[in-house]
């Protein structure tokens, strides 16, 4: 089995995602979070453990609780629209995390792609926007195909080499299908490193890893506006280091939606008959592990593994929040 991404434990209890949703709500409150964000900020992190992306889902709580205790991070941000012109928006995070801007960014890039064909929203004043997939695949129960990228503020290393122009920042591109799982591209831009022998053997790689970088770089982080001198220290209180590029195409303004998501299921589908990779058990294109995966969660339960537990029993006992995951213990697999 392939290492490099999320899998879902081979031991483990299976948990409803509404009791997840439950303790994650509760914790955030704890830090003085208002409750539409808590809710909100909740559902995504479970959502992502019911796709098994376990290292953007409530594994994330470390970061995020100390990012808030430490007044690093707006518990209560105040979004606002700040430029609004037709298939176009930019949205002022207000310190907060980047889940309350972002989730409204997309919302406002659908809205307008109803209406002109395609939508286009960046944030900026923010804090981590967690994984990109959550965004793009919004756009899927509309009809639309979503596209999410994200930089933070930095510079590049004078002192080492082009690469550091890039990092690891996430690209996402989600393009709905009918009964096959819908194509999900979720990843970082960093490929593989700039090796010596990486330069010899797979130089190709080595460029595209840094022109995707570059493009990341520019879209989710520059025309964001995160090097706006007002949103970095000594200016601004938070570290609102991050932003993002939300964008929705309407298939129904190019296409007949059916005829598309069929042709996309035919093609889809033709690929999963194939033979999968060395090392994998099947043949599925990106997105497609986690579309299954989320299935089983919905039927059965998400997979918590006991490290992953004990890990939400420590962060639910320093917020004074009970947990009770015994309940599930029938589940153990």
């Amino acid at each position: 089995m392939a290492k490099f991404r999320n899998y879902p434990p081979e031991h483990g209890l299976r948990v409803p995602a509404a009791y997840l949703e439950k303790i994650v709500n509760d914790m955030l409150l704890s830090v003085e979070m208002d409750e539409e964000s808590a809710e909100l900020i909740a559902g995504l992190l479970v959502a992502n453990d019911a796709r098994s992306v376990y290292s953007h889902g409530t594994k994330k709580l470390t970061e995020y609780l100390g990012q808030i205790r430490a007044g690093v991070v707006n518990p209560r941000p105040q979004v606002q629209i700040e430029r609004d012109h037709g298939a176009a928006a930019v949205i002022d995070g207000d310190g907060g995390l980047g889940h309350v801007a972002c989730f409204r960014g997309m919302t406002m890039a659908i809205a307008k792609a109803k209406e002109f064909g395609v939508g286009s929203v960046t944030t900026y004043n923010h804090y981590h926007f967690g994984s990109a997939g959550k965004w793009s695949r919004m756009a899927l129960e509309h009809d639309c195909i979503g596209m999410a990228t994200s930089s933070h503020r930095f510079h590049p290393n004078p002192e080492g080499m082009v690469t550091s122009a890039a990092g690891s920042s996430p690209i996402s591109y989600a393009i709905p299908a009918d009964k096959q799982p819908p194509l999900v591209l979720d990843m970082g831009g960093n490929m593989v490193s700039a090796s010596d022998h990486n330069m010899e053997h797979t130089p190709g790689a080595v460029f595209k890893g840094l022109g995707i970088g570059t493009v990341i770089v520019s879209l989710g982080g520059i025309l964001a506006g995160i090097y706006r001198p007002e949103v970095q220290h000594p200016v601004s209180r938070w570290e609102s280091n991050q932003g993002s590029h939300l964008t929705a195409w309407d298939v129904a303004h190019f296409a007949d939606v059916d005829y598309f998501k069929a042709e996309m299921d035919r093609y889809i589908g033709e690929a999963r008959a194939t033979k999968p990779l060395p090392g994998m058990e099947r043949a599925e294109l990106a997105g497609g592990m986690e579309w299954a995966w989320e299935k089983d969660s919905k039927e059965l339960g998400i997979i918590v593994s006991d490290e992953h537990r004990e890990y939400l029993e420590e962060h639910a006992n320093e917020c004074g929040v009970s947990t009770s995951f015994i309940d599930f213990e029938d589940t153990r697999f």
